[in-house]
């Protein structure tokens, strides 16, 4: 099975325990051993060569951490969609950040992820294991266009 196939069964089955906890999404995850979160977009346009393009709800940025600690073993995010959101949306220009930020809420690194210009319906980025030299918490930031379109953080804690 691929990443990306992990990434949407895996969206599918947080998107369903969500509802089932009344709806509360893009909350923090602790980190301890493995966190994976996942937040609504909401409808957005953004222009492609002139043209208007339409995101409408239903779409969905998940992120996922695997370690322990500061010691981060897999980290990938990725987007979504589900209903008729799935038959029709195609995300161009896309790229995904990972940012890291100290207990104080300070941005310490940042990994910028590449620009594809290509349209897909299902955004992925994956980054190497690393070892933090700080407690704080990982986000994931979703980028269409350049304008950001979506934020899911994991606290990462002794």
């Amino acid at each position: 099975m691929s990443t990306a196939q992990r990434v949407r069964g895996l969206t599918a089955v947080v998107c369903t325990a969500a509802f089932a906890a009344l709806g509360v999404f893009g909350g923090a995850g602790s980190s301890h051993a493995s966190a994976t979160g996942t937040t609504p977009l909401g409808t957005f346009d953004y222009d492609l060569r002139g043209a208007n393009v339409r995101v409408p709800t239903g779409c969905f940025l998940t992120h996922t951490i695997k370690g322990s600690g500061k010691r981060i073993t897999a980290q990938f995010a990725g987007v979504d969609c589900a209903g008729l959101a799935a038959t029709f949306t195609q995300f161009c220009n896309w790229r995904i950040d990972f940012a890291y930020a100290d207990s104080d809420n300070k941005t310490y690194r940042s990994s910028r992820g590449a620009t594809h210009h290509e349209c897909i319906g299902n955004p992925l980025r994956k980054t190497a294991p690393q070892t933090l030299p700080k407690y704080g918490k990982a986000c994931a930031k979703f980028y269409v266009n350049g304008k950001l379109r979506g934020v899911q953080c994991h606290f990462i804690t002794k």
